[in-house]
């Protein structure tokens, strides 16, 4: 069974090296304390978000802290081909259930994306504390599934905005129902291409009544194209996590997966 994870600032963990103690503390130490109950001689994580894993054994637990004997320490790398899932706003929180298990499934960055079909819109005070709030969802599911980097929560889009994003990504695949080409196929025949240093592949979902035909002219003349997921229409809580199960699979990112 995979120890427990337990988060702390980027960077906390630079200089450690095995033997050293490290002291976890604030809300992440007192979940530790009170509600996982750890105690000495037991083996947790810590992580900093950024790809650096500590794995140690507890000292001491109590109101002061975490207190953990590093036994090793490493630092993770980034796939070479990230995968950044675009999403739609939607209702009833399924936009927040699509990146929070597509994190889980190992998703590198989400793009919020207020599409003309949206029916939630990001406005004024909402929108800082709906994009806190995605952030707050990935970092927990980053944790659930024991991971060493919390994706990325990019800035809000609109469609021009998007255009820009999709311009400047090594490819941007847009799941559409109607689409003519098998997710599978676009990938393989761009991933033939080869390339070279890191490169970020965008999935980009829409909202629930679907991407506007004016939306996806505009993307494919950014450099978009249409791919088919599969033959029944899924819900914008399901495509993402679905898309990036088939992505991660045909790109070889799970061949050395991330612990």
């Amino acid at each position: 069974m995979s120890n427990p994870v337990f988060f702390t600032a980027a960077g906390a963990l630079d200089g450690m090296v095995p033997g050293g103690l490290f002291v976890l503390e604030g809300p992440e130490a007192r979940h530790a304390v009170t509600v996982k109950r750890l105690s000495p001689g037991e083996s947790v994580d810590i992580v900093d978000g950024a790809g650096t894993r500590m794995t140690g054994k507890v000292v001491s637990a109590g109101p002061s802290g975490l207190e953990v004997e590093c036994a090793t320490v490493a630092a993770e790398p980034r796939p070479d081909i990230r995968l950044v899932l675009v999403q739609a706003l939607a209702k009833g929180d399924r936009d927040e259930l699509a990146i929070e298990t597509a994190t889980e499934l190992g998703i590198d960055a989400v793009i919020p994306w207020q599409s003309e079909r949206s029916i939630v819109r990001w406005k004024g005070d909402r929108a800082a504390r709906a994009h806190a709030k995605w952030q707050s969802s990935v970092a927990a599911a980053a944790k659930q599934a024991r991971r060493a980097w919390i994706p990325d929560v990019r800035p809000a889009v609109e469609s021009a905005g998007l255009s820009a994003a999709v311009a400047a990504a090594d490819l941007a695949v847009i799941l559409h129902e109607d689409a003519v080409r098998p997710l599978r196929t676009v990938l393989e025949a761009w991933q033939g291409g080869g390339g070279e240093g890191p490169r970020e592949v965008l999935l980009i979902v829409g909202p629930e009544g679907g991407i506007s035909p004016r939306e996806v002219t505009k993307l494919c003349s950014a450099g978009a194209v249409t791919a088919l997921l599969g033959h029944h229409v899924l819900r914008s809580s399901t495509a993402g996590p679905a898309a990036v199960v088939l992505a991660s699979d045909v790109l070889g990112r799970w061949a050395a997966s991330e612990p």
